[in-house]
């Protein structure tokens, strides 16, 4: 067993990046964290913290803030279950930012008896998050639960590509071309967006290297089409009014769906049983469902 006082400092570092902001938050001594902190590094015999400004977790540490957080969900609904009160526990969830910006807030709103610390990650790599610890549990395009986790079809988030009226008729006059695609600046979330290039692919039949600007924000995307900065896959509800304005010019008509699965780990599975129904319910509400 854990001491829980360890694991709370460990908590409080990690949320607020420093010992003394860490300490305020517990109300103790600056030096009563920075003794829990070291019990706790010497019974593992690793450090949980790289010391620095922020103090941040590391991957033992951050394995061990899911533990708590673990521990803090399930002693809360406990608590409740026997008529006692509880603070509000903290469920670390990751998701795609399409997600975030166009459906899942609503689910969260309607679960008020937690807290959440959202990651955000792309769809294809979310459920890597699970399978180190990092979170409880995840929106990802993988369908294949990982271990320990049970595995929940949400359906088909559609994306338009679009660009700006005026981007269309410089780079794309006779449609999309493979030497207009080579020459007309795309737009990625990160590294690890391939929607872009899967869209490509089903277009022109191949993948070729694209122009590209990185641009990490689901919002400035559509923005970014908007003012005629590059092309991207928008999610529909983002673009349909942008397209009836004319703002913005639908480069295929055929939608590109993603699919996305919620993944939860079945140690909490059965506190987390009415987001569980809320993420789904938003889903059958929101998405295709083929």
């Amino acid at each position: 067993m854990f001491d829980l006082l360890h694991l709370k400092a460990l908590v409080a570092v990690a949320q607020t990046g420093t010992f003394e902001k860490a300490a305020n938050a517990l109300s103790v001594t600056q030096s009563a964290v920075s003794q829990r902190i070291k019990a706790l590094e010497d019974r593992l015999g690793a450090p949980v913290l790289v010391r620095g400004q922020p103090c941040m977790a590391t991957d033992i540490g951050a394995r061990l803030i899911r533990h708590a957080q673990d521990v803090a969900l399930m002693e809360s609904v406990t608590l409740r279950d026997i008529g006692q009160s509880a603070e509000r526990p903290t469920v670390r969830i990751a998701l795609n930012a399409d997600s975030l910006a166009t459906w899942v807030l609503p689910a969260f709103a309607s679960v008020d008896d937690m807290l959440f610390d959202i990651v955000i990650d792309d769809q294809d790599h979310s459920a890597d998050w699970l399978r180190t610890g990092g979170v409880a549990a995840a929106i990802c395009s993988r369908a294949a639960p990982v271990h320990g986790c049970d595995v929940y079809t949400l359906g088909g988030l559609d994306y338009l590509a679009t660009a700006s009226s005026a981007f269309v008729e410089r780079y794309f006059p006779d449609g999309l071309t493979e030497a207009g695609l080579r020459a007309a600046p795309s737009l990625t979330f990160n590294a690890k967006d391939r929607l872009q290039a899967d869209f490509v692919q089903r277009e022109i039949g191949k993948r070729i290297a694209l122009p590209v600007h990185h641009i990490a924000s689901t919002e400035a995307f559509v923005s970014a089409c908007c003012l005629g900065l590059g092309w991207g896959l928008n999610p529909i509800s983002l673009v349909l009014d942008h397209v009836e304005a004319g703002e913005l010019v639908v480069l295929s008509p055929e939608p590109l769906s993603t699919p996305l699965f919620w993944q939860v780990s079945r140690l909490v599975s059965e506190p987390l049983a009415p987001l569980t129904q809320a993420i789904k319910a938003q889903a059958r509400a929101n998405f295709s469902q083929s």
